[in-house]
């Protein structure tokens, strides 16, 4: 399951306020500006800062 990118474009990372983009893999909403990946667990993106893994 995804989530559309309708919905996606109106999502904001809750650390840095910045858009987010969903990763190549498709399993996670990642923010630059903050380099951190937010999980998407069957299609439902979790967009909690304790939830979220830093980006390589």
């Amino acid at each position: 399951m995804s989530i559309a990118p309708d919905v996606i474009a109106k999502l904001v990372c809750p650390v840095s306020r910045t858009p987010l983009r969903l990763s190549e893999d498709r399993t996670a909403l990642e923010s630059d500006t903050a380099r951190l990946a937010y999980p998407v667990r069957n299609g439902v993106p979790i967009l909690l800062a304790r939830a979220a893994q830093p980006l390589d």
